[in-house]
C-alpha cells in the first residue's frame, strides 16, 4: 500500500512539473510570435518610411532639376535678347554713320549748330558766313572793336529766321556772340560797347543731334 502511493505521488508531480514546463513553452512561444509580429511591424513602417523619403527626394530633385533648367532658359533667353540688342544697336550706329559719312565734318557742324541754337527750325535755306580774325563785329560802325579770332555767322533767308555767330574751339563747344543778324541803333555805338560783346561770349557744348534732321539742315546750306 506504501509503495502504491508513494508511485501515485511521483507521478502526481512529474504531472505538474510536465503541465508547468508546457505552460512555460506556450508563454515563450507566444511572446517570441508577439515580438517576431512586432518587428515586422516595426521593419514594415520602415519600409514605408523610407520609400516615402526615397520619393519624396526624387520629387524635390525633379523640382530643382526644373528650376535650373528654367533658370538656365531664362538665362539663354535674357543673353540672347541682349544679343539682338547689341546687334540692332550696331546696325543702327553704321546705318548713322553711313548717313553722315557723305558730307564734310564743317556742313556737319553748320548743321548740328542751327539745330540746337538756331531762332527759328523752319527755313529755306541756311547761309555761311565767315568773317576772319580782325574784322569789325559792325562793318558799319567806325568805333566797331574788330573780332580777335575767326567767326562763323548762320543765318536764314529772312530777319525773321535769326542767326548764330560763333567760333569753334576744336572740342566740340563753340563760343556764341550776342551779335544780331541786322544792326539796327544808333551809331557810333562806342568801342565798349562791342568790346562787352566780345567779352561775354558764352561757351556751348554742341550736342550731335538727329542724323536725319542735319542731312536735311546740310541740304539748304548756302
Amino acid at each position: 500500500m506504501k509503495k502504491l502511493t508513494k508511485i501515485l505521488f511521483i507521478n502526481i508531480t512529474l504531472f505538474m512539473l510536465v503541465g508547468c514546463v508546457g505552460n512555460t513553452s506556450e508563454e515563450s512561444t507566444a511572446d517570441s510570435s508577439e515580438n517576431r509580429s512586432v518587428l515586422d511591424l516595426s521593419e514594415g513602417n520602415k519600409t514605408e518610411t523610407d520609400a516615402n523619403t526615397s520619393t519624396s527626394e526624387l520629387e524635390e530633385s525633379y523640382t530643382d532639376d526644373s528650376n535650373d533648367i528654367s533658370s538656365d532658359e531664362s538665362v539663354k533667353i535674357d543673353l540672347d535678347s541682349t544679343s539682338s540688342e547689341n546687334r540692332e544697336l550696331n546696325v543702327g550706329d553704321k546705318e548713322d554713320k553711313e548717313l553722315l559719312s557723305q558730307y564734310s565734318s564743317k556742313q556737319i557742324e553748320y548743321a548740328r549748330i542751327w539745330l540746337q541754337l538756331g531762332p527759328n527750325q523752319e527755313i529755306d535755306e541756311l547761309n555761311i558766313r565767315q568773317f576772319p580774325a580782325g574784322e569789325p563785329i559792325n562793318p558799319n560802325d567806325d568805333t566797331s572793336a574788330k573780332y580777335s579770332e575767326d567767326v562763323i555767322q548762320l543765318a536764314g533767308s529772312r530777319l525773321v529766321d535769326g542767326s548764330v555767330t560763333y567760333s569753334g574751339n576744336g572740342d566740340g563747344t563753340i563760343n556764341v556772340y550776342n551779335v544780331p543778324l541786322r544792326w539796327d541803333g544808333k551809331y557810333p555805338a562806342g568801342e565798349k560797347f562791342y568790346t562787352d560783346i566780345i567779352e561775354n561770349t558764352k561757351l556751348v557744348y554742341v550736342n550731335l543731334g538727329n542724323d536725319d534732321k542735319i542731312v536735311e539742315l546740310i541740304k539748304l546750306q548756302k
